[in-house]
């Protein structure tokens, strides 16, 4: 078939982040993200403008996910994003506003790509060296004898998301929930590799947060109707299961696309029926007390069941069939043939609960690797939130396993890195330089666009008109409101910085963050005292930062190396 209109040729755009668009689009972006950072963030809601569903947010997963962006500059940006987020869940907002930062400060400078991506590539590396070091100021080993980190890891995710919508009383217990859950995934017995198990959020909206509650096992919901229809397993050992993810519904939707051929004179429903039946008599000799099916079970199979005391629970969804399968041991069932006795798995025991205007079977694991989190909140919209809130702290929970550190939180590890470049580059160049071909006067431009970057980052916390201090000691974020900047004295003003390390009454001197000062040498070598006198610290996953951080400088040594955009219009 011929075209209707001649081909048209590929756009092709020069030198891109130099078009004023293209700088306002960004800018644009970057201040969407930014708006959204830390607990007083801004709220964002997403919809079509032809109506369907509202998402209200502020975390970057969500919010990425529902911004439709076209210019390929911010799709390899928001692309970028979102990956790190798929592999870590936490520190989008911090890796999206970092990015941003560095390319609008770099692009000030006026030094060639080749220049900034070499000099950028020294600083990350002098960046990660530093948090993996013994000597990192910022970076707090998590004791898994204590809860204490784990909690301040948990509740600083919570309350960076105000969407949540919860109190401070909801956060702690929240907190507790997911801590609770995460170690009963832990198995109690592992040898050399430690296989961790799941999860499962059950949702409950309506209810009130403090109701939410954690239950070792699996809950499947069912109706009350369901529920009277069941009849209740007396037995002192343990009950065996059969798993199904085949429909036993009778109908001939898993047949494929083939012919079936039905000889003349025989019903093919009666057929089926009886081989269903046949599957029955077989699962009741086999003493099996518990039937689940991924898919819908036929009512005259669930009646057979029923009358020789075996329950059957249907339509149970794929997405608890890899649970039930950890917990009970089983092999699904992908046909109405014969069984193998080795398909069969078994509970310690089951029972009926009731939460709210719910009812669930709650099936009792041996072992316990798998829970349900029962979650509740007041709407729909604060539970959606929630829910994938509770899912991060989860997987950063998993992280911290792999790599027991965390950075402190609220502002000053950015602070502190800051202040530890400035030192290093301003005495040592040398050492960061080692031939690589530039000068340090460059370096002394690239470090401060990237110093600069860090606390613009930390400063995005600040979202009510309020300024920003550091101290000259430890190099930690301070804030201070708006209307209190004729105070002098800056001890009775300021409580405690960002992460809630320390407070205003040690000895400590501060400048205003984007002051001139002279380069000093941050502390280091945290003190264990000073981390166990706190109770409520701020701290992030150094898995997730140290990731983000690695993302955003790579992200935009990408994008400053851009000469040409080049786009087809067919």
């Amino acid at each position: 078939m011929s075209r209707l209109e001649a081909k048209k040729s590929s756009l092709c755009k020069s030198e891109p982040l130099t078009s004023e668009r293209v700088r306002a689009t960004l800018c644009v972006l970057k201040g969407i993200i930014t708006s959204c950072y830390g607990p007083s963030g801004r709220l964002k809601q997403l919809h079509n403008g032809l109506g369907g569903y509202v998402c209200t947010t502020s975390q970057s997963s969500a919010l990425l996910g529902n911004l439709s962006v076209t210019h390929p500059i911010l799709k390899i940006l928001t692309t970028s994003i979102q990956n790190h987020v798929s592999c870590f869940s936490d520190c989008g907002l911090f890796t999206a506003i970092l990015c941003c930062n560095l390319i609008e400060n770099i692009q000030r400078i006026g030094l060639t790509p080749t220049t900034v991506i070499k000099l950028n590539k020294q600083l990350l590396s002098l960046c990660t060296n530093y948090l993996k070091s013994q000597a990192c100021g910022c970076r707090i080993s998590v004791d898994f004898s204590s809860t204490q980190i784990l909690l301040c890891l948990v509740r600083s995710i919570l309350t960076s998301k105000p969407a949540c919508m919860l109190t401070r009383k909801e956060v702690d217990h929240i907190s507790a929930l997911i801590l609770k859950a995460f170690l009963l995934t832990i198995p109690e017995n592992s040898e050399d590799r430690i296989i961790l198990g799941k999860s499962i959020i059950v949702p409950l909206k309506g209810q009130r947060v403090i109701d939410s509650t954690v239950l070792p096992g699996i809950l499947i919901e069912i109706s009350e109707v369901q529920l009277m229809k069941i009849l209740p397993i007396k037995k002192s050992s343990a009950l065996r299961v059969a798993l199904f993810h085949v429909s036993l519904s009778g109908d001939l939707s898993d047949t494929g696309e083939g012919t079936v051929v039905v000889s003349y004179g025989v019903s093919l429903e009666n057929a089926i029926l009886d081989q269903l039946l046949n599957l029955g008599r077989q699962l009741v000799s086999d003493h099996v007390d518990l039937v689940l099916c991924q898919k819908v079970i036929h009512p005259s199979l669930k009646q057979f069941l029923s009358r020789h005391h075996v329950i059957a629970i249907d339509r149970v969804g794929v997405t608890l069939m890899e649970p039930l399968t950890k917990v009970t041991g089983t092999h699904p069932i992908g046909s109405l043939g014969s069984i193998s006795p080795s398909s069969y798995g078994s509970v310690k025991d089951l029972c009926s609960a009731k939460f709210g205007s719910k009812h669930f079977f709650h099936l009792i694991p041996h072992e316990t690797t798998i829970c349900s989190l029962l979650l509740c909140n007041r709407s729909d919209t604060a539970w959606d939130e929630l829910k994938l809130t509770c899912q991060t702290a989860l997987h950063v929970l998993q992280l911290t396993i792999k790599e027991p550190w965390v950075l402190l939180g609220g502002g000053c590890t950015e602070t502190h890195l800051a202040a530890y470049i400035r030192h290093k580059t301003h005495n040592e160049p040398e050492s960061i330089l080692k031939d690589n071909g530039c000068t340090q006067m460059e370096l002394q431009l690239i470090a401060e666009a990237f110093c600069s970057a860090l606390e613009s980052l930390a400063g995005s916390l600040e979202h009510d008109g309020g300024e920003i201090l550091i101290d000259m000691k430890y190099g930690h974020f301070w804030s201070i409101q708006a209307d209190s900047l004729s105070v002098v004295n800056w001890p009775d003003l300021l409580s405690q910085c960002g992460c809630g390390l320390y407070n205003s009454q040690e000895e400590l001197s501060w400048s205003f963050l984007r002051s001139t000062h002279h380069p000093f040498a941050p502390q280091t070598c945290l003190p264990h005292e000073a981390v166990g006198s706190v109770s409520r610290l701020t701290v992030d996953c150094l898995t997730a930062k140290l990731s983000g951080l690695q993302v955003a400088v790579e992200t935009a040594n990408l994008i400053l190396d851009l000469s040409y955009v080049i786009e087809d219009k067919n």
